[in-house]
């Protein structure tokens, strides 16, 4: 079955004084959490399980993301997500320390639902 894409948020986070990709990361996710308000589920009568979610962050260290992690932070739907190279840090030289901003695209995606209803 094919699935179409039916979301798409973006959200950033930061972790401005532990150097923490993954804190950051989860920051991103909730943010972009928080653009979403989904009725579609409830208005259709399709169930969340039927939903994939894919979730990309971009930091500067991707190996330093906890993957699973952040997948656990998702409400709805069979999440996958993947670090890549993006976002940003920030040194402070005086302090010795890195801000670490992150960026997250959540894309949510259902099997294609267009053979199912017509309009009346």
């Amino acid at each position: 079955m094919t699935e179409k894409r039916i979301i798409l948020e973006m959200g950033t986070g930061n972790d401005l004084y532990g150097q923490d990709y993954t804190k950051a990361a989860r920051r991103a996710v909730q943010d972009a959490l928080h653009h979403s308000s989904i009725t579609l589920f409830s208005k259709l009568g399709v169930d969340h399980t039927e939903m994939r979610v894919r979730v990309t962050i971009g930091v500067q260290d991707p190996d330093r993301v906890d993957c699973d992690l952040v997948a656990a932070d998702l409400p709805r739907g069979r999440a996958e997500v993947r670090a890549v190279k993006g976002g940003l840090d920030i040194d402070d030289v005086e302090a010795g320390t890195r801000h670490v901003v992150a960026t997250a695209a959540i894309e949510a995606f259902l099997p294609d639902q267009s053979g199912l209803y017509k309009l009346s």
